[in-house]
């Protein structure tokens, strides 16, 4: 099985680029996030933690 899948990777031309492509595509998301993280207001997280108990 492994050695139909290598043989059909390699006649695809450019193939090497594919996993460039996701790994950029994931890396900024991750990114992302973590500018969204640090720039969202604190007020709003506190009103958020408090949600679950607030009845």
């Amino acid at each position: 099985m492994l050695k139909f899948v290598k043989y059909s990777l390699e006649t695809i031309d450019g193939v090497a680029v594919y996993p460039i492509i996701s790994l950029l595509i994931c890396f900024s998301f991750f990114i992302g996030l973590f500018v969204w993280v640090f720039t969202y207001k604190k007020e709003k997280i506190n009103e958020l933690s408090k949600l679950p108990i607030k009845d």
